[in-house]
């Protein structure tokens, strides 16, 4: 039987998403090696090419599209979803201009955004997401660009939402904001990648009909998170665009990796993004 590499983070958005796959709890014609890290190391990982199939931040899709190809199950796509910038003052963006505020990556969608959004001139110094409100707490930086589940839990740091960048986003565009994507290798072949898309679909159905079952491997990887906050996290990371993306979906994809394109100042073709 064939073995693929699948990544993923231990956030809950995915450890319910892909519980039933990863734990053998549906069929699957393939074996699985399981890599769960952070979404920037995976981000990484994949730039390198050592995994098949892995979660990607939006931003770094465009690096890796000459060996990976997008797949429609399984990402992170939402309204009331962002990344928010933090600070331990009420201050406006404004105010941070030339601040330094510490970011999830620099290969990160929350990067992305803060670069799109435009107001900030300053320092952005790349840190693991969960030291971020710490270092904000401690004077370490002046703000801290949050993900995760930082959405619920940052007045409990004593800290202020400055600017919600997916709610800006969604004003400046209309559409959901796509934070992460599945990748799969393009020489795995169209066939490999359209049954791991089911596959991923399958798993998602497992952990809806059956709720109770993937919780212990939820709340494992999830560490200190209350369970309260891992219930929000699911309630708002998990959602229709991680069973298909559907037109909307892939209308803001196509919008937030052109917007990244601009960015960059390179060209931007859609064409064979997805399996079709």
């Amino acid at each position: 039987m064939q073995e693929l590499s699948l990544g993923y983070s231990p956030c809950p958005n995915d450890t319910y998403i892909f519980y039933a796959l990863s734990q053998g709890r549906i069929p699957a014609p393939f074996n699985l090696k399981i890599t769960l890290a952070d979404v920037e190391m995976l981000n990484r990982k994949i730039q390198q090419g050592t995994l098949d199939v892995s979660k990607i931040s939006v931003s770094a899709v465009l690096r890796v599209l000459d060996k990976y190809r997008l797949l429609r199950s399984g990402g992170a796509i939402g309204r009331g979803c962002g990344p928010l910038v933090v600070a331990k003052k009420p201050v406006r963006m404004a105010d941070l201009r030339h601040a330094t505020i510490a970011v999830p990556g620099t290969l990160t969608t929350a990067h992305l955004l803060l670069r799109l959004n435009g107001i900030h001139r300053g320092l952005c110094v790349a840190m693991q997401f969960d030291r971020i409100m710490p270092a904000v707490s401690s004077g370490e930086v002046d703000a801290g660009v949050i993900i995760h589940e930082g959405r619920f839990t940052y007045p409990a740091h004593g800290l202020n939402m400055v600017l919600d960048l997916g709610q800006w986003w969604e004003e400046e565009t209309g559409l959901p904001l796509p934070l992460g994507a599945i990748v799969v290798r393009r020489d795995l072949g169209l066939e490999t990648a359209a049954i791991f898309e089911q596959k991923i679909r399958e798993s998602l159905a497992f952990a809806r009909a059956n709720p109770a079952d993937p919780w212990p491997y939820i709340a494992k990887h999830a560490q200190e998170m209350e369970p309260e906050v891992i219930r929000r996290h699911i309630e708002t990371f998990v959602n229709d665009f991680s069973v298909d993306a559907g037109q909307e979906g892939e209308n803001a994809l196509k919008r937030l990796l052109s917007a990244a394109c601009d960015l960059e100042k390179v060209p931007f073709s859609s064409d064979s993004l997805f399996l079709d």
